[in-house]
């Protein structure tokens, strides 16, 4: 396999996209111009900065799914049989000293929608395994080996480079979402969002720009003048410099401008009702609460709200998105913690404390309680005991 290795898929040169190019409206006399969305790269500090740090429809919505998941209890069964004292638990309950159990597993689960990686170091003390500390995704670089798979990981901080085995002892526990085209790496849910997030930043810039420009749309004055002739360099300086410092902010909002002979104003900007400005801002909103899979409703967005009332659209929340992240986390950990204690063991989470599903839990209990066809020792196996 070794030998064929230089032509898998996976192996193939990683282009980069050169920035779009911009592009200028040139008139006469231009004071403020149409510009047009670059949509960002999608690096993990960019979706960071413009997702999670500057949307606030996307700052939401990975903190509702970051922390509901985080929220959840562990459960560890050994054998077949559920456990309350085992290291894993401990473990889980305090990975380091800097941060408790739902920290951790809160910034997890914020790196795996960010940047659809999660690392996790395990830190062993003598034999004992004592702690578990996170890798931010941005400073990691998978080194692939001869036949194409990831032998190790570099980590890069504060200038030094640290490599770590992908498999076997002191191996990196790396957690990724589905990615169609790459083979080592996750793909990130803001990522499918490039666009709606691009598009809801802008507008947001788009207001406080309007605002800043006393509301007044982009446009150019025109100089049509009478008799031939042009303006002269100092009277062109003038006229922006008088714009600027008497037409320009909100506290001059409304101020009449005084034109004098040959100047004219043309405005080149569509109104926010010719551009259907609000509601292509709600749809964009729309397409990240999509993208991260939370519904609207949760974040108090107008329209596409197809839930019949609140409860419902958080059961579905939790449902379709909260569990089954939670899920393949649980997943995740019960390997590669059952190769560092050398024994089975299946972590899972107690969602009859899970908040969000206490109306189906108890639903549930009602169901069962009025089962007489059941033993006692029946419906406690039905639940889960």
């Amino acid at each position: 396999m070794g030998k064929n290795a230089s032509f898998l898929p996976w192996r193939r040169r990683r282009e980069e996209t050169a920035p779009a190019e911009r592009k200028g409206l040139e008139s006469l006399i231009a004071f403020a111009g149409e510009g047009r969305l670059v949509w960002r790269e999608k690096s993990y500090a960019a979706l960071a900065r413009e997702g999670f740090m500057k949307n606030p429809i996307a700052h939401r919505g990975v903190r509702l799914i970051a922390e509901a998941a985080a929220s959840l209890a562990w459960l560890c069964h050994v054998g077949g049989r559920e456990t309350a004292e085992h290291p894993a638990l401990s473990l889980i309950s305090a990975p380091n000293p800097r941060q408790s159990g739902a920290e951790f597993f809160e910034a997890l689960y914020g790196h795996l929608l960010i940047s659809g990686n999660g690392y996790a170091l395990p830190v062993k003390a003598g034999m004992r395994l004592a702690e578990l500390h996170l890798l931010r995704p941005d400073r990691i670089r998978v080194i692939e080996g001869a036949d194409g798979w990831a032998e190790a990981y570099d980590y890069t901080a504060g200038g030094r480079a640290r490599r770590y085995p992908a498999t076997g002892e002191g191996r990196l526990l790396h957690l990724k979402l589905f990615h169609p085209l790459d083979d080592h790496l996750g793909f990130a849910p803001l990522s499918a969002a490039l666009t709606a997030l691009d598009l809801s930043n802008r507008a947001g810039e788009w207001n406080a720009a309007l605002i800043e420009n006393s509301a007044r749309p982009s446009g150019a004055l025109v100089y049509q003048p009478r008799e031939g002739g042009n303006l002269s360099p100092d009277q062109y300086e003038r006229l922006k410099a008088e714009l600027a410092e008497g037409y320009s902010g909100p506290a001059r909002a409304g101020r009449p401008m005084l034109l004098e002979g040959g100047l004219d104003w043309k405005s080149m900007a569509l109104t926010p009702r010719e551009m259907d400005f609000f509601e292509a801002k709600n749809g964009a909103a729309r397409d990240i609460a999509l993208a991260l899979g939370v519904p609207p409703l949760l974040l108090g967005l107008p329209g596409d709200n197809t839930y019949a009332n609140y409860a419902e659209a958080n059961r579905a929340f939790w449902r379709l998105t909260v569990l089954p992240l939670a899920a393949r986390t649980a997943s995740a950990f019960s390997g590669f913690l059952s190769e560092i204690y050398g024994e089975e063991i299946r972590l899972s989470h107690d969602l009859d404390q899970a908040s969000g599903l206490a109306a189906e839990r108890d639903a549930l209990w009602a169901r069962l309680g009025a089962a007489g066809f059941l033993t006692d020792a029946e419906k406690r196996e039905a639940v889960g005991y």
